[in-house]
């Protein structure tokens, strides 16, 4: 499965918090919530846009409605590079204000949203995640075995994006794809739905099926760079293959290590295809990510930030680590037992 990218606003002057809530009303309602949903997604974006401007120093909103099994969803962050909370709990009290406000805000968020979640530290800035229509439904392509959080943005003035992203689960194995269609806008996007139409047709776990089904689909488009990622629970591995600058990493607490792709352009040229197997200890999550997003990037400066939330994690590297000329996408995943 697969979700749509989100839409950024940037929040940085007292007029821009109405324009995303307009805009968060009109996602919600395409997605097809309902009138008292669209309502707290209103509620919910107007307070999370007022405190980027207040605590923030300015901001972005990313917003991405989803639906499925009949219902629909809409996911609000909002990231900001500000001096960060130093109690977090202390601010989500009704009452409890650094700016002079009457310190509702979070609180109100909180009792709005089906779920709200938080990394905020001293000096590293603040992420909130709010999700609205979700009650306790899982998102696109998760499983009960894995947790994935992906965030995908297109580059500035562009509605289409050229990156895309899939996941599928069997019983023994996990599988994720990232691709980038070569540059952006509607040529890009079109290399993107085909090889994300590629993954969907292979049935097997083997990462060259799919690239293989997927080089061949792509010969019509543009091309892309295309990588992916196998996970073996019984045996504990993760095979790789990719093509073109899709990064992958295995990532744990004491080690970072980067996977093999080669280089070429799917569906046009390629240089060899081949996969590499590497050990996916117990503590590890997946990285996948697109040349959107810089490749020297690390958690060392976050405390406590590789045991929150997969789209946390994912939001605070796009917005620190987002280069903001290309179209950008952060996957993490991991296995939910090794979550604290």
């Amino acid at each position: 499965m697969s979700a749509p990218h989100f839409v950024p606003i940037a929040v940085d002057e007292e007029t821009q918090p109405g324009f995303a809530r307009r805009e968060a009303a009109r996602i919600a309602a395409l997605e097809g919530l309902q009138e008292g949903d669209v309502g707290r997604v209103s509620i919910v974006v107007t307070e999370a846009a007022k405190n980027l401007i207040k605590h923030g120093h300015g901001g972005e909103v990313l917003l991405r409605g989803w639906s499925g099994d009949g219902a629909a969803t809409i996911d609000i962050l909002a990231l900001d590079k500000g001096k960060g909370m130093n109690d977090v709990g202390a601010c989500m009290r009704d009452g409890f204000s650094t700016a002079g406000t009457p310190g509702t805000g979070l609180g109100a968020m909180q009792r709005m949203s089906d779920l709200l979640d938080i990394y905020s530290a001293p000096g590293a800035g603040t992420v909130v995640h709010c999700r609205i229509g979700a009650e306790n439904r899982l998102p696109p392509g998760a499983s009960e075995r894995m947790d994935s959080g992906v965030v995908i943005v297109p580059i500035a003035g562009e509605t289409k994006c050229g990156d895309g992203w899939a996941e599928r689960h069997t019983d023994s194995h996990s599988v994720y794809m990232v691709v980038d269609g070569l540059g952006h806008g509607s040529g890009a996007a079109d290399a993107a739905d085909e090889a994300i139409a590629a993954f969907e047709r292979v049935e097997t776990v083997n990462p060259l099926d799919i690239l293989d089904e997927a080089h061949h689909a792509l010969r019509k488009t543009r091309g892309a760079a295309l990588s992916v990622a196998s996970i073996d629970h019984n045996l504990r591995r993760v095979r790789f293959a990719g093509i073109g600058n899709v990064a992958g990493a295995i990532v744990s607490p004491a080690k970072w290590q980067n996977m093999v792709s080669h280089n070429g352009i799917v569906g046009h040229s390629q240089a060899r295809m081949q996969d590499f197997t590497y050990d996916w200890p117990a503590d590890s999550m997946l990285a996948m990510f697109s040349d959107g997003i810089t490749s020297h990037w690390n958690l060392s400066k976050y405390p406590g930030l590789q045991l929150r939330s997969p789209l946390l994690l994912a939001a605070v590297v796009y917005r620190d680590f987002s280069r903001r000329r290309d179209d950008a996408t952060v996957l993490i995943a991991r296995e939910r037992a090794a979550r604290n």
